[in-house]
């Protein structure tokens, strides 16, 4: 069956770095594109990056120049590298992918952006 499970969460000061993984299993994985999203306390769930299956790149523009999306399709994994960390981007991050089985979704990890 179909699983992401991210990792690589945790309490950062502002200025400072995370890089997040997503390691996903259950479909051939360079075929599809795969997306970043996040939610806030008390927000809804938005888009943060995605990355397609020629590894291009899109970015919302809160995050543009700071955040930074990649794949390693030998590992079926995405990556999100987070850099100059702002506590806005306090959240649960969401790796996520659309197959033609449907949509799905990982487990999240939270990232919190505190001094």
């Amino acid at each position: 069956q179909v699983q992401l499970v991210e990792s690589g969460g945790g309490l950062v000061q502002p200025g400072g770095s995370l890089r997040l993984s997503c390691a996903a299993s259950g479909f051939t994985f360079r075929n599809y594109g795969m997306f970043w999203y996040r939610q806030a306390p008390g927000k809804e769930r938005e888009s943060v990056a995605t990355i397609g299956v020629f590894s291009n790149t899109a970015y919302a523009g809160s995050v543009k120049g700071r955040f930074t999306i990649s794949r390693d399709n030998a590992k079926k994994a995405v990556y999100l590298q987070m850099d100059s960390l702002e506590p806005e981007d306090t959240a649960i991050y969401y790796c996520h992918t659309a197959l033609p089985t449907g949509s799905y979704w990982g487990q999240g990890t939270r990232v919190t952006v505190s001094s």
